[in-house]
């Protein structure tokens, strides 16, 4: 890495209220880019998409009580990401909370009304999402080309203007605005729908 790539990561990674896109940075270079963590797929299809976000650098935040420490000064709020298997293992699910929510998988099934529910091994996870334990993010169905995985979203998430979530990295996240988060959403191909933890689903997409 050059001197001024290093400057340019430095600059992204200390400004982490701005937000950024291909489209937007003028100091750092397309290579530059390619040294953020996470898939690279990631920053294509948000580039694509003409998606900015904050790109916010950390240890690895593998749990919700280790992210908390990082992710305090970002709008909105982070997700807790969960993926699911029915039990004949031949449906997956994957559930979007946000981070603070205590998830009861009795309740959640009795929500979905998708049977059993258990959570999905990390081969599953790797076969479905691309993804590892850690690390689950809605961006990994970017890597669900036959788009098997099925999403469920808390109805709560709608109140907030930002949304934060790994960039199937747990060493970094991407904070984006809730508008442009449900564009990307559209832009998978995978079902998704709304539901309110307090009743039942409403299918809306």
């Amino acid at each position: 890495m050059t001197n001024d790539e290093r400057h340019s990561l430095s600059l992204l990674n200390t400004h982490t209220h701005s937000h950024y896109s291909t489209h937007t940075l003028t100091l750092i270079t397309q290579h530059t880019l390619s040294l953020m963590i996470g898939q690279q797929i990631v920053y294509d299809t948000l580039e694509r998409l003409n998606i900015d976000y904050t790109y916010t650098e950390h240890p690895a935040a593998d749990t919700i009580e280790i992210g908390r420490q990082y992710w305090g000064n970002l709008p909105g709020t982070h997700c807790k990401n969960l993926f699911f298997r029915n039990h004949k293992g031949n449906r997956h699910y994957l559930v979007l909370i946000q981070a603070d929510q205590t998830l009861d998988v009795h309740l959640l099934e009795h929500r979905l009304h998708q049977g059993r529910l258990t959570f999905a091994s990390p081969e599953r996870m790797m076969r479905y999402l691309g993804l590892r334990p850690g690390s689950v993010s809605p961006f990994g169905l970017m890597n669900d080309t036959e788009h098997h995985v099925h999403v469920f979203l808390d109805q709560d998430l709608r109140r907030y203007t930002h949304l934060s979530f790994h960039p199937n990295d747990s060493r970094a996240s991407l904070n984006l605005r809730f508008d442009d988060f449900m564009r990307y959403l559209d832009s998978t191909g995978n079902t998704y729908e709304w539901v309110d933890m307090t009743c039942t689903p409403t299918p809306t997409h």
